[in-house]
C-alpha cells in the first residue's frame, strides 16, 4: 500500500487548509485510514481516523475544527481543517490499517503563523 499526501502549506491563524491522502496498491486490504502529526520535540499522535464502514474518531484538541471523509471510489482520504490554530503546526502523516500492518505517508508540513 503506498499513501500520497498532499494539501499541506502555510496559513493564517483562523484559516483553512484540506488535506489528501491518495492510496494506491493492495487497497483491498485496508478498513481504516487516518493522519497523525507531529511537532517538533513532540510524541506523533492520532488527529482523526476513519473506518471502512464510516466511523469517525477525533483527538480531542481538534473536535469541532476538523473534519475527516473518504472516497472510495477514489480511495482517498480527507482532512478538512478549519479555525485552525498555531498549535496545529505539524507535519501531518497519513495512515493506513490493512490486516496486521500499518502504512504511512511522507507527511506534509502544516504550518499555522501569522
Amino acid at each position: 500500500v503506498q499513501l500520497v499526501e498532499s494539501g499541506g502549506g502555510l496559513v493564517q491563524p483562523g484559516g483553512s487548509l484540506r488535506l489528501s491522502c491518495a492510496a494506491s496498491g493492495s487497497i483491498f486490504s485496508i478498513y481504516a485510514m487516518g493522519w497523525y502529526r507531529q511537532a517538533p520535540g513532540k510524541k506523533r499522535e492520532l488527529v482523526a481516523a476513519i473506518t471502512s464502514g464510516g466511523s469517525t474518531n477525533y483527538a480531542d484538541s481538534v473536535k469541532g475544527r476538523f473534519t475527516i471523509s473518504r472516497d472510495n471510489a477514489k480511495d482517498t482520504v480527507y482532512l478538512q481543517m478549519n479555525s485552525l490554530k498555531p498549535e496545529d503546526t505539524a507535519v501531518y502523516y497519513c495512515w493506513a490499517r490493512g490486516g496486521v500492518f500499518d502504512y504511512w505517508g511522507q507527511g506534509t508540513q502544516v504550518t499555522v503563523s501569522s
